[in-house]
């Protein structure tokens, strides 16, 4: 046989150029995926913690807008008022956020019962609207921050008491 002066092919060197090449490639395509992954995930907690939040605001308004008497002189962190709960029904109801575990309670002062409406909570407000006479409050307005990890989101609402809208 004769011997080719001229191979085809690839020599050792081109190979393992190559290889290194696919190697750094395919290494910044799995930390470009991990991020990805890793964002995902902490945007996915974050949606459900504010959609916790905002489930939370919105059974407090809705209570608080068909309740009355609103304590006008309730701490920041707490809002008592009575709800209507049935045709012939009245509830003494209390919400309260505590600082020591950044949750969101409802309690039902006539039972003593409390129930976790929120959790994750950093912070979280009752601003009231008085009537004119200070003794009652016509609205509530609600700021709460829920957290995640690393990322925060403020959520508000307000709502009229409608048992005490002043004509």
């Amino acid at each position: 046989m004769k011997g080719h002066p001229f191979r085809s092919g690839f020599t050792l060197v081109e190979v393992l150029m190559s290889l290194a090449i696919s190697a750094v490639i395919l290494s910044a395509v799995a930390l470009a995926f991990n991020a990805s992954a890793v964002t995902y995930q902490k945007n996915q907690e974050l949606h459900a913690a504010v959609n916790n939040g905002r489930q939370a605001l919105l059974r407090m308004m809705a209570q608080l807008r068909t309740g009355f008497s609103v304590d006008p002189n309730a701490p920041a962190n707490k809002c008592n008022f009575f709800a209507v709960t049935g045709p012939n029904s009245v509830e003494d109801l209390t919400y309260e956020f505590r600082t020591s575990d950044n949750t969101l309670y409802l309690i039902t002062n006539s039972n003593a019962k409390e129930y976790v409406l929120c959790t994750g909570v950093q912070s979280l407000t009752f601003d009231r609207l008085l009537t004119a006479d200070a003794s009652d409050c016509r609205g509530v307005a609600v700021t709460m921050t829920v957290q995640s990890g690393d990322q925060q989101e403020t959520l508000s609402s307000a709502v009229a008491i409608r048992r005490n809208l002043e004509l």
